[in-house]
């Protein structure tokens, strides 16, 4: 039988995954695409709007059409998108929040049809950035 010591291989715990919430290839995504998403849960994503249906769709002056996935029981997503004007709802109850200068708005989305938003829906036709997406089933 031997006897010695016994040396530890490591002398630390391993580190920890802290999630941050910040979407990831954001910058990517602005590079490419002139989209700002910040931070989410990763139950909303950005999605090709030829994907397939289901989706949570965006029209805005600058972008024409966005299209966002939505999966799980509920979700939220922080973004910038400008001249938001109308958006198409899916199978989820979502409420929308949008800023235009220093006011905040907020919107429910019909399910499953068109809702008019920020410029749609202002009676002054001010053009609103849309902020926040929020769904539940």
């Amino acid at each position: 039988m031997r006897s010695g010591t016994v040396t530890p291989v490591v002398d630390e715990a391993p580190g920890y995954a802290v999630e941050d919430f910040n979407h990831p290839m954001a910058d990517k995504i602005l590079q490419e695409q002139g989209i700002v998403l910040k931070r989410g849960d990763g139950h909303i994503t950005l999605a090709d709007c030829a994907s397939g249906p289901g989706l949570l769709e965006v029209t805005a002056r600058e972008k024409a059409r966005i299209c966002f996935k939505v999966v799980g029981t509920s979700g939220w997503l922080t973004m910038e998108i400008p001249a938001v004007y109308a958006i198409r709802g899916n199978d989820y109850t979502t409420e929308v929040d949008m800023t235009v200068g220093t006011e905040k708005k907020s919107f429910d989305i019909e399910k499953n049809t068109w809702t008019s938003v920020g410029e749609g829906n202002d009676e002054q036709g001010r053009r609103h950035v849309l902020v926040e997406i929020r769904t539940s089933k």
